[in-house]
């Protein structure tokens, strides 16, 4: 067979890095980067995006290098992508900080209220309610990031989780302020609006869930191709008829359910920026799913069914 020389280039600078003779045709960027690391061990290979151009998206690690548009001599580019961290120590990191902060005003901690008025319990049963609904909520996602998912990118750079952890654990802490407040008023209509909104959080979960197993049963076995995911005889899964990412929907109903539960204005604006931003990630995922399948299901919305 006819070997490959690959020459590593800086994507700012241009400069040489490295020059690896006698490449196998058929090796994948993954080796790439296993040989990049031995030369340069301070980069390991979550931290290096190699790609074909320096301001083109990087190359996946399941990519042959034969089958790139190079010569027999590749020219690659190298970008350090800074310290990284997996993303399951992220998802722990992110969830079990919502989970504890909401406790600390559950139970009316002496420096949350003032010494008047700790270890007290709301006379409102909707505030215990709304205790186990958001514990619930987060434990579920711990369970999740365990057992069911499966992330297609190994790491995020470790910088991001300050930016992550400062929404989750400050809306967390905004939001059990006012719902655990001493001067907290239940929902206008009573126990009809709390009961119906416990129903559609709890479908919402069970949704969300199903989404979620469903999505990681397409990944089985460690595969990382991407496939599209299609309904199964589970009804919650029914959704994908419909939207490219019914996780997201569900998610934003869970948020809905919880704000129509207790009628917290807070609560209000954070399910209107979790709306926001999962529209974002749903519009992102769902031109890449167009642009990856011919045969993709005209009738799907990103993240509203018929709508958005």
């Amino acid at each position: 067979f006819v070997s490959y020389q690959v020459e590593i280039l800086d994507w700012k600078t241009k400069k040489q890095l490295c020059f690896l003779d006698k490449v196998e045709p058929n090796a994948t960027i993954r080796e790439i980067r296993l040989m990049f690391h031995k030369l340069y061990p301070q980069w390991y290979p979550a931290r290096q995006s190699i790609k074909l151009d320096p301001k083109g998206k990087s190359l996946r690690d399941e990519e042959i290098l034969q089958h790139l548009p190079v010569g027999t001599t590749a020219t690659l580019y190298f970008k350090d992508l800074g310290p990284q961290i997996g993303w399951t120590t992220v998802f722990l990191i992110e969830y079990t900080g919502p989970l504890f902060i909401y406790f600390l005003f559950y139970f009316r901690m002496p420096f949350v209220y003032g010494l008047d008025e700790r270890f007290t319990s709301s006379p409102h049963p909707v505030v215990n309610l709304a205790c186990i609904c958001h514990s619930f909520h987060y434990i579920k996602r711990l369970i999740e990031t365990v057992f069911v998912h499966r992330f297609s990118h190994g790491t995020m750079p470790l910088r991001n989780i300050v930016k992550d952890c400062l929404y989750y654990w400050g809306f967390a802490a905004w939001l059990a302020y006012y719902i655990n407040h001493p001067l907290y008023t239940p929902p206008s209509f009573g126990k009809k609006q709390i009961n119906f909104a416990v129903i559609m959080f709890l479908l919402c979960e069970a949704g969300n869930f199903s989404i979620h197993v469903a999505l990681s049963d397409l990944q089985r076995n460690g595969s990382k191709t991407r496939k599209i995911p299609y309904p199964t005889k589970n009804p919650f899964t029914w959704l994908f008829f419909f939207v490219s990412c019914p996780n997201y929907t569900y998610e934003v109903g869970t948020w809905i359910s919880f704000t129509i539960m207790t009628q917290c204005v807070p609560v209000g604006l954070f399910t209107l920026l979790c709306f926001i931003q999962m529209t974002i990630w749903a519009k992102d995922k769902h031109c890449t799913y167009l642009r990856e399948f011919k045969d993709y299901p005209s009738l799907r919305m990103p993240i509203i069914p018929f709508l958005l």
